[in-house]
């Protein structure tokens, strides 16, 4: 899941301008996605409707696997 979450966030902006962390405790899984502050409006969307997508295509994979997951954005030092 992670690798089509980069493979998003790849589309959305240029190529390796985030990092995505991922952690893991029991079948849930945590993605932290570390972006400069220049594209955190593009991650988030207007309304946060890009963000909202982008957790409503990797819940219903998680759903496929039986795996609950939540996505946050911070911004990377």
């Amino acid at each position: 899941m992670k690798e089509l979450l980069v493979l998003i966030l790849d589309n959305i902006l240029e190529e390796n301008t985030t990092e995505v962390e991922e952690s893991n405790e029991h079948d849930f899984i945590t993605y932290t996605i570390f972006a400069p502050q220049e594209y955190m409006g593009k991650i988030i969307g207007k309304g946060g409707k890009t963000i909202n997508a982008i957790k409503n295509i990797l819940k219903i994979r998680a759903m496929k696997e039986n795996k609950r997951i939540d996505v946050k954005v911070q911004e990377k030092a």
